[in-house]
């Protein structure tokens, strides 16, 4: 069965993406821990982390710093955390989370930013991903 992620991936849902290449996607979670919430996910379909090639694991990683470097110039806080856990979307992805506490870490805490906010964050961070 298809995840959510592929069919973002493929456009066939809406989605607020700050960054893409060739073989990755990164857009803001719509159910933020913390303004700036984004996930990164490999085009490619695999259920988890540890059952990506050596070089696919790597790229992601090295994609998700890129995306981190992008949002931490945009949102401000202490560190971007990332959190890999996969037990919701049956496709790997890395979760990019912008922490002040440790509460915005745990999936219990939740922040409820407009379209507009979105929107905006979207921009900055796509634009910051590009320099």
């Amino acid at each position: 069965m298809t995840s959510i992620f592929s069919r973002i991936i493929e456009r066939e849902l809406p989605a607020y993406i700050v960054a893409e290449d060739d073989h990755h996607i990164a857009f803001l979670d719509i159910n933020p821990n913390a303004l700036g919430h984004t996930l990164c996910v490999p085009k490619k379909e695999v259920d988890k982390l540890f059952d990506l090639d050596d070089d696919s694991y790597l790229n992601l990683m090295h994609f998700s710093h890129r995306v981190a470097t992008a949002l931490r110039q945009v949102v401000s806080c202490q560190r971007v955390g990332l959190l890999v856990i996969g037990l919701e979307v049956p496709h790997v992805h890395v979760h990019l989370i912008p922490l002040n506490d440790m509460a915005d870490a745990t999936f219990k805490k939740k922040v409820a930013p407009s379209k507009e906010e979105m929107q905006t964050l979207t921009q900055q961070i796509s634009t910051a991903f590009k320099q």
